[in-house]
């Protein structure tokens, strides 16, 4: 026995009803079609011989039960392809034939989407029958040119008053939403898709619990005028490779819209959770574990990831995007949380102590920011901010001071200052779960606060 490929000849000169049936098999070219075979299955990871294609290319391993499983080409060891399946559990044996299948690395895109809940595969997942595009764009994007990605020039109205005054979020910027678990990072997300002006909405639900998934969609179809929306959803226990591919799904359907010279807002719920993913494949491939057992591959997809977003110049397009980071035990130094705050443009920081306190949403404002407000907001808008952020640091600073009785009043005016106007603070962040506040109304409500 040899690991030698088997081979299908490409098409080739046929009457014409050969040819129709031919020009059907999309996955057939001009080129030798390899069929592989697999020779292993260790841990989750298929090795499988005679697959001779590149890396991230995709097949269909033919199941005992006869289903089609797709799995991807995530390395190699020797001539041996390294696979990973999109289905854990599928019942597979030694000698099962894998078949190409390079439309697995496109996403079908179109206006057909609006309003849907695909998979990872993009196949309807809604019960609303199938979807019918036309176009498709590849999964991992297009590599274009940096001068293409147009500067942040003006806001966006998120509908939350703290968002839209304090922290002020332009078109086209790139935002991380950082909390541990339970503080509200979803329930936050609705609500800025309840209130976001834009175009087009693309959700990408990357791990969440099946219960999550049914109540956003739920949401989203109680609202009568809401923004055109896609979902791309893939529970907690789908395989790795199944939520990444989710993600990298979202993004390239966000970027269909905005090469129409849309704009779109791409939320992906969680960040953290399609590093994980990534930190399972590479894992298995046999990289080595770095910070906290990540390899190399999992920090380095996350810039990969959110440089997609962002406007383009030539379009008038934009993608503003929203990416949910789970602190681990609370922890902003985690390497997921480290690499996401570091390349966006701007994180909100969200506090268990306030959401303790019932204060909805808990947006710890002295550790969040807005690298782009300062480009976008008028200056007597910059002050207010200003103000509101000195305060807000100042009683941070001296809180537990004055809990311990240490500080008399009237020794420092500006502790003063930020002791009297801590209620008005607190009061000006909270906000009902499903109220809305425009952005000019949060800017007039923000400058009332120190209007003397």
């Amino acid at each position: 026995m040899t690991d030698a490929p088997a081979t299908e000849v490409g098409p080739v000169k046929a009457p014409p009803a050969v040819c129709n049936v031919l020009a059907r098999l999309d996955d057939i070219g001009s080129e030798p079609r390899y069929v592989g075979k697999l020779s292993a299955h260790d841990s989750g990871m298929l090795e499988v011989t005679g697959f001779e294609y590149p890396l991230g290319y995709s097949g269909r391993v033919i199941a005992t039960d006869g289903r089609e499983i797709n799995a991807e080409v995530i390395g190699f060891k020797g001539a041996r392809a390294l696979m990973i399946p999109m289905v854990q559990d599928a019942p597979l044996r030694s000698g099962s034939r894998v078949l190409p299948y390079a439309n697995s690395n496109q996403a079908a895109v179109g206006e057909a989407l609006f309003g849907r809940v695909i998979g990872p595969m993009g196949e309807p997942i809604d019960g609303n029958g199938p979807i019918l595009t036309t176009d498709s764009v590849p999964l991992a994007g297009q590599e274009g040119n940096v001068l293409r990605r147009a500067s942040v020039s003006r806001p966006i109205d998120i509908g939350i008053r703290a968002l839209n005054g304090l922290l002020t979020i332009g078109q086209g910027q790139r935002l991380a939403i950082i909390a541990g678990s339970g503080v509200g990072k979803s329930m936050l997300i609705n609500q800025i898709l309840d209130g976001v002006v834009a175009d087009v909405v693309v959700v990408g639900l990357i791990g969440e619990r099946g219960r999550e998934v049914n109540d956003f969609v739920s949401r989203r179809r109680e609202q009568k005028d809401a923004v055109p929306t896609v979902t791309v959803a893939v529970p907690a226990d789908h395989s790795p490779s199944s939520r990444l591919k989710a993600a990298f799904r979202a993004t390239a359907i966000a970027e269909h819209f905005r090469s129409k010279g849309l704009s779109v807002v791409l939320v992906i719920d969680s960040l953290t959770r399609v590093a994980h993913a990534q930190r399972e494949i590479g894992l298995a491939a046999g990289e080595p574990p770095t910070m906290k057992g990540y390899p190399p591959s999992a920090l380095s997809m996350i810039p990969r990831l959110i440089e997609r977003a962002g406007n383009d110049s030539e379009t008038g397009g934009s993608i503003t995007a929203i990416y949910t980071v789970l602190a681990d035990g609370d922890d902003l130094d985690d390497p997921v949380v480290d690499s996401a705050r570091a390349i966006a443009d701007g994180h909100i920081i969200l506090s268990r102590s306030l959401a303790e306190q019932g204060v909805f949403p808990a947006i710890d404002i002295g550790k969040s920011i807005s690298r782009v407000a300062v480009d976008i907001i008028e200056p007597e808008h910059q002050e207010a901010q200003i103000h509101f952020r000195r305060l807000w640091s100042v009683y941070e600073e001296n809180r537990d001071l004055v809990l311990m009785g240490a500080y008399q009043a009237g020794n420092d005016p500006s502790i003063d200052e930020a002791l009297a106007s801590w209620p008005l603070l607190i009061d000006y962040i909270k906000q009902k779960p499903r109220e809305l506040v425009d952005f000019q109304t949060s800017v007039d409500e923000l400058s009332g606060l120190f209007v003397s």
